[in-house]
């Protein structure tokens, strides 16, 4: 490989990393930092405590819910919008809407894959068709069209939910800075594993069931005092 094409290829990693990392910001004006994901009802009900129960907590989702269905759907539909086939991206839209296990889970899914999908033109991308629009295929679309690695767009998705769960343990239980960033740092290999394990899953093995996450998010649609939409 010549000097020329060694810089080519280094300048296509290095647009592939900065747009995952655009897309991954906490700047991205989706919303992300309105919502806790049921996390709020479970420090009210002392589920999550202290630094090591948010990691867990945090942990636990990633590999037993996020990593089994979500991420891999997140793959089949930055596969289908790599490939052009709308049909087959509508119907993975679909399915993560359906698979959200109350109603305000669904709604922070719609209401943030809306945002994104109007600041899709401002990044130069043509808003995919189905609307409404889950947020991951909506982030999957993005990806793709930006030309991410797949499975580096993947980490950045599940980056980006891993620092907003940690921010709301930092606020809520409430944790120092410096107790967020450990949190994060351990993270780092869960979030690895639950990549390999959303790219190795078969369609037969989909799922998840995360009863304590569900019966958090139906509490916190009737919680008395709260920060956050879910």
């Amino acid at each position: 490989m010549n000097a020329a094409d060694a810089a080519l290829g280094r300048d296509a990693r290095l647009r592939s990393l900065l747009a995952a990392l655009h897309l991954a910001s906490p700047a991205l004006p989706v919303g992300g930092f309105a919502y806790s994901q049921g996390l709020e009802w479970a420090i009210e009900d002392r589920l999550v405590a202290d630094e090591a129960g948010a990691q867990r907590w945090i942990g636990d989702l990633l590999l037993l819910s996020l990593a089994r269905f979500e991420a891999p759907l997140w793959l089949r539909a930055f596969d289908a919008c790599a490939a052009g086939d709308t049909d087959a991206f509508a119907r993975l839209s679909e399915e993560l809407l359906a698979a959200r296990e109350t109603a305000e889970l669904r709604a922070e899914s719609q209401q943030m894959g809306a945002a994104l999908l109007r600041l899709l033109p401002a990044l130069g991308i043509e808003p995919p068709a189905p609307e409404p629009i889950a947020y991951p295929a909506a982030f999957a679309a993005a990806c793709a069209a930006l030309g991410v690695d797949r499975e580096a767009g993947l980490a950045a998705y599940l980056w980006a939910w891993v620092e907003n769960q940690v921010l709301v343990a930092v606020k809520s239980v409430p944790l120092g800075q410096q107790a967020g960033q450990r949190m994060l740092m351990a993270l780092h290999a869960p979030l690895v594993r639950a990549v390999a394990i959303a790219a190795e899953l078969p369609d037969e093995e989909l799922g998840s069931a995360t009863v304590n996450f569900a019966l958090a998010s139906t509490r916190h649609e009737t919680q008395y005092s709260r920060l956050y939409r879910s």
